[in-house]
């Protein structure tokens, strides 16, 4: 019995030291990435406050419009008219879908440098 419990801490720790071991080579992953990462944001920012002015939202629709957008969550709250604007949002997506990726891209990466180094 004690050494099923001992067997079971030390699977317990070992879980833990894993998910650090992923978190600190996701951290630095992001930090590499962070150029990359910034000006995605940056780009979707911009381009959701040109579909706010064409459409006649205030910046912080704007702005939200274009995160939702750039999920792809899509609530609907918000959606241009404008045809220039429908075109932007667009890129917008296609921008958010590259944001994703870049995260995906990043945890994975993290993943497999945590598992080369876990015996």
């Amino acid at each position: 019995m004690e050494d099923d419990e001992q067997a079971f801490k030390a699977s317990a720790i070992d879980a833990v030291t894993d998910t650090v071991e992923f978190f600190d080579h996701l951290l630095a992953g992001l930090t590499a990435l962070s150029p990359i990462l910034l000006t995605l944001v940056a780009l979707i920012v911009i381009n959701g406050l040109i579909i706010g002015r064409l459409q006649g939202w205030s910046r912080g629709d704007a702005i939200y419009h274009a995160f939702i957008n750039a999920t792809t969550v899509g609530y609907g709250d918000f959606r241009p008219t404008h045809g220039l604007a429908k075109v932007l949002s667009v890129v917008n997506a296609f921008l958010g879908l590259l944001l994703t990726g870049v995260f995906v891209g990043a945890g994975v990466f993290a993943v497999e440098l945590a598992v080369q180094i876990a015996p």
